[in-house]
């Protein structure tokens, strides 16, 4: 269902997981508990250390210099989520999925994108964007991609490791889920794999969902 462009293999890798049978409301009280408990345990391990002292982050930093993107002013989505944890602000619950991807991304502090399988279009493609391709992102300003990351279908892009688009959000009226997991290519496969396995389990833990495919780029 999702593959890579030829040019980025060696420097970026990537895992999907698709998921049926997903149940998509507002979470319950058992996962926010859960949630707030991780909160606590950043802040206990990573509080007052910069991002470039936390060595977990490193790995999706070398994700955005191997794709020619500079880190520290686009920003992978897992450190805006932690930078967020350490400031003390916390994050607002949307609904069990996009929370269960919240709390996956949390764990790994891998990139991740999390998208409504049903509006997408045909295969996806891995790939760094060309000139003026671009996307509205949720409840952001235009996601421009030109010579960054991003997943495109049929239809073009609509997300990436940064930002995802309003076109592949998750609802409650979403029944299969597509989950990728972003990474550079010096990591550890084993690291990525277990990443999916939790993903997985997650998913199932808090939304019911059902693997139903996945795969790994590399």
């Amino acid at each position: 269902m999702v593959g890579l462009d030829p040019a980025l293999r060696g420097r970026v890798m990537a895992a999907w997981l698709e998921l049926e049978e997903v149940r998509v409301a507002p979470a319950t009280a058992e996962q926010a508990t859960a949630f707030a408990g991780l909160e606590c345990e950043l802040l206990s391990l990573c509080g007052g250390r910069t991002p470039a002292e936390i060595e977990g982050l490193q790995a999706a930093r070398r994700l955005y210099h191997a794709a020619g993107v500079d880190p520290t002013r686009t920003r992978p989505s897992s450190e805006a989520l932690l930078r967020r944890v350490l400031k003390g602000q916390g994050l607002p619950s949307v609904n069990n999925a996009v929370d269960a991807g919240n709390e996956l991304s949390l764990r790994t502090l891998l990139p991740l994108g999390l998208y409504d399988a049903g509006w997408i279009q045909g295969e996806v493609e891995l790939r760094l964007g060309r000139p003026g391709e671009s996307y509205p992102g949720i409840r952001k300003e235009e996601v421009h991609l030109e010579g960054r990351l991003g997943l495109f279908d049929a239809s073009g892009p609509f997300g990436s490791p940064t930002s995802d688009s309003p076109r592949t959000a998750v609802t409650e009226a979403t029944r299969r889920l597509l989950l990728v997991l972003f990474a550079p290519g010096d990591l550890p496969v084993a690291r990525l794999e277990g990443a999916l396995e939790l993903g997985a389990e997650l998913f199932g833990q808090w939304c019911g969902a059902r693997p139903s495919r996945s795969g790994r780029l590399a």
